[in-house]
């Protein structure tokens, strides 16, 4: 069988593994990549290419990068005249047309950080921590208009450990995606794997994640704002409030001992010489690393050092 040719759309560190991936592979020729256009980043708001350009420039591949792939004739055309038989899309960021995902031979693929049909959307590494899965994965579907509703033709599942946050299984998902393509798209090109239907009645969004939720509400149970603070670790990031400032919460470990007599949610219940306990809704979350406003990330014993907290404090306020 001669080589695939693949037309890949992607754009972050999660799509750039899938494109080693096709790289590698000799079963595979990339001949175009799409992604965003160039973003200002860092302090001095330089504009930068995306991940997965830097990647495909040094390998010499065609890149485009277009605002929009909406009724942009020219842009469409000259990904048409590659030639691509299948469209490979991680993590994109644009929403493609059904006139395009029908353009190739074997239509478009995408992989997707979760389990489908749980967390369709956005955010679904950072909902699936947050929400206390102790499972999830990554599918590789066959695209459909509709929002992550395609059929599934392969699927890797990974146990959330206790204490894992959305980083560390960003890069495990990364890679098993990676492997889906290796062998699942293959075999579906190939015609011996027939995707299977998602059931509709088992659906949950994974909504984009706003920067009003980054804030800690204290009368959420422990096991609920350590999923958070472990969630969104990948963007937005969790604070509450301390004497008037904002105070970033980085590592966090719930306990669910809390008696009908403890104070307020957010009230500080104890300070030991690593940790700072504070009440919840439901257990107590025992906070190990923070990062005070203006300040580097640091322990909360080192935070302790210039930092009066006593109990009977409350955070939020």
């Amino acid at each position: 069988m001669s080589k695939v040719r693949v037309c890949f759309l992607g754009t972050p560190d999660f799509a750039v593994t899938s494109l080693k991936a096709l790289l590698d592979d000799e079963h595979f020729e990339v001949v175009g990549v799409v992604t965003q256009p160039d973003r200002p980043a860092g302090r001095k708001l330089q504009l930068t290419p995306s991940p997965v350009k830097v990647l495909a420039q040094s390998h010499g591949l065609k890149v485009l990068a277009p605002e929009s792939l909406k009724s942009n004739q020219l842009i469409l055309d000259e990904i048409s005249s590659w030639g691509a038989e299948v469209g490979v899309v991680v993590a994109f960021g644009q929403i493609l047309t059904q006139s395009f995902l029908d353009s190739f031979r074997f239509g478009c693929v995408n992989v997707h950080g979760s389990i489908l049909p749980r967390w369709r959307g956005a955010a679904p590494i950072q909902r699936a921590i947050e929400a206390g899965d102790e499972e999830t994965g990554v599918t590789l579907q066959k695209m459909v208009k509709k929002l992550d509703a395609g059929d599934i033709i392969g699927i890797r599942r990974v146990k959330v450990t206790p204490g894992m946050n959305a980083l560390e299984l960003h890069d495990i998902l990364a890679t098993l995606g990676a492997d889906l393509l290796r062998v699942e798209l293959m075999d579906y090109i190939r015609g011996n794997l027939a995707p299977m239907p998602q059931d509709e009645s088992q659906v949950t969004i994974a909504k984009k994640i706003d920067k009003s939720e980054s804030q800690i509400d204290w009368g959420l149970s422990a096991k609920h704002i350590d999923g958070k603070i472990r969630g969104f670790v990948y963007g937005p990031g969790t604070y509450t409030l301390y004497q008037g400032k904002k105070l970033k919460l980085h590592k966090a470990e719930p306990l669910m001992d809390r008696s009908e007599k403890d104070p307020l949610p957010g009230t500080v219940v104890s300070v030991d010489a690593d940790s700072v306990s504070v009440a919840c809704g439901d257990g107590i979350l025992k906070l190990y690393e923070v990062q005070p406003e203006s300040r580097n990330r640091m322990t909360v014993a080192d935070f302790l050092k210039g930092n009066d907290i006593k109990v009977g404090d409350r955070l939020g306020i």
